[in-house]
């Protein structure tokens, strides 16, 4: 079981005008995914990460998440190495290998029937080329020779890397090859059996996960009536994945009163979450009633429930 440290971030659009209130809350992190040509208009991961370093001073920022297969390592790895300077140390990078949009691999001609392996390629190389020396490899996605990125990130061996997913492979690439695990779109069922896996292939290499980062992706949408924050959390959720998900909502999300929702947060908990992310599922709806709900009665109610486990 982690130990029970507790963090909480927010998923949140890089706004000038809002950052600084929700920086003031009492969280630990910000959060911003991107696309580069989904279905639905979004801003670009690597962008929005840029923005909340500008915009933050205390607050950890982090991609939820940046889809590595699409992005040369190198690239990446200068970018993240440059914002964790800019930032004073305060990036995580978050990754996935997407694919619910098969144009954005057309787009960026990359094979979607690759995006596993090149993700399995890139993690441990942006690893090394973050160490500032000069780096040769010849891999079956990429190859370089004599390439140094530098100046070197802030954080010795630079920023967490954490994996995000949904299904055992990317459950195996964080017990292999990641920092931290961040699934989402689970219940705290499904998380609990995840971390077993991640911690199994973990074992298979003899990886100490003591500072491993046992993050949850959690949809959240609160109101006084329950039944209609549901609702809404589920029109939010099946709009971005083009699906309908009334069925499977109260699975996926934490959607409710605030009573509801810190009950569902305390099971992720009790389930091995100790670092949640935070994603408002409002259908467009301003955040702020919600996020006010957030702050004044389920982020506590999360904390004591931590400090007494």
């Amino acid at each position: 079981m982690p130990p029970a440290d507790l963090q909480v971030g927010l998923v949140v659009s890089p706004d000038r005008d809002a950052i600084a209130d929700w920086e003031a809350q009492p969280i630990d992190s910000l959060w911003v995914g991107g696309h580069i040509a989904s279905t639905n208009p979004s801003p670009e991961a690597m962008q929005g990460l840029a923005r909340l370093v500008a915009l933050t001073e205390r607050v950890r920022v982090g991609t939820s998440i940046l889809l590595l297969p699409l992005y040369p390592p190198a690239l990446v790895a200068k970018q993240i190495a440059d914002l964790d300077r800019a930032s004073g140390g305060r990036v995580t990078l978050g990754v996935g290998v997407g694919g619910e949009y098969p144009q954005e691999f057309r787009a960026m001609e990359v094979s979607i029937t690759e995006r596993g392996s090149r993700t399995d390629e890139a993690i441990p190389l942006v690893r090394k080329l973050w160490t500032g020396e000069s780096v040769t490899h010849a891999g079956r996605h990429f190859a370089m020779e004599d390439v140094r990125i530098h100046p070197a990130p802030t954080q010795p061996g630079g920023p967490p890397i954490i994996v995000a997913g949904r299904r055992e492979p990317a459950m195996r690439r964080a017990g292999l090859l990641g920092d931290g695990w961040f699934p989402y779109l689970y219940s705290p069922e499904r998380y609990a059996e995840s971390t077993d896996v991640v911690a199994a292939s973990a074992a298979e290499e003899g990886r100490d996960l003591a500072s491993f980062e046992w993050c949850v992706f959690v949809f959240v949408n609160i109101d006084t009536d329950g039944g209609a924050a549901r609702e809404t959390a589920a029109r939010s959720i099946g709009g971005t994945y083009s699906r309908d998900v009334t069925r499977m909502v109260d699975r996926i999300a934490a959607a409710g009163t605030a009573a509801d929702v810190a009950s569902r947060l305390r099971e992720f908990f009790d389930a091995g979450a100790r670092n949640f992310v935070l994603c408002p599922a409002t259908a467009g709806a301003p955040v702020e009633p919600m996020f006010s709900r957030l702050f004044d009665e389920v982020i506590p109610d999360l904390r004591a429930h931590a400090a007494a486990g």
